[in-house]
């Protein structure tokens, strides 16, 4: 994969109608996936290597980004997902890459502003459910 503008990355969260809406203007943000390792080590572990066990981990994404509400109807849509503790369809689109779907909640939501500058969020979710990948 060629390298990529990291404004191109959208995130898009389903209204609760089934349409995905862009949501937000992502200045950063970060897409992490992760794998809780099971320890499988016993006393006749060859040279007392460490062994695991394929696939039994839990699997697990994280997703973080700071920067503007697109408009008032995507602030909103936001704010009352995280009020009410939904766990609603996300989608992460990296460009030349392909689309991450799937549940998840909000963990955080956080609101900045400077005395000169605009409004700012932070937004935080957590993989709620099985992902799916499909490449670009």
């Amino acid at each position: 994969m060629a390298a990529q503008k990291g404004k191109d990355l959208l995130l898009k969260l389903d209204d609760g109608g089934g349409t995905f809406a862009t949501v937000a203007g992502l200045r950063t943000q970060r897409l992490a996936l992760n794998a809780d390792a099971v320890d499988i080590t016993h006393a006749e572990s060859a040279g007392r290597w460490r062994e695991l066990l394929a696939g039994a981990g839990v699997r697990r994404a994280s997703i973080a980004g700071t920067g503007i509400f697109k408009d008032a109807g995507s602030d909103e849509l936001i704010r009352q997902v995280f009020f009410d503790g939904l766990i609603r369809n996300w989608q992460v689109i990296v460009p030349s890459f392909g689309t991450l779907q799937g549940a998840f909640q909000i963990s955080s939501l956080d609101y900045r502003g400077e005395h000169a500058g605009e409004v700012t969020f932070e937004l935080s979710l957590e993989s709620a459910g099985a992902l799916s990948f499909t490449g670009a």
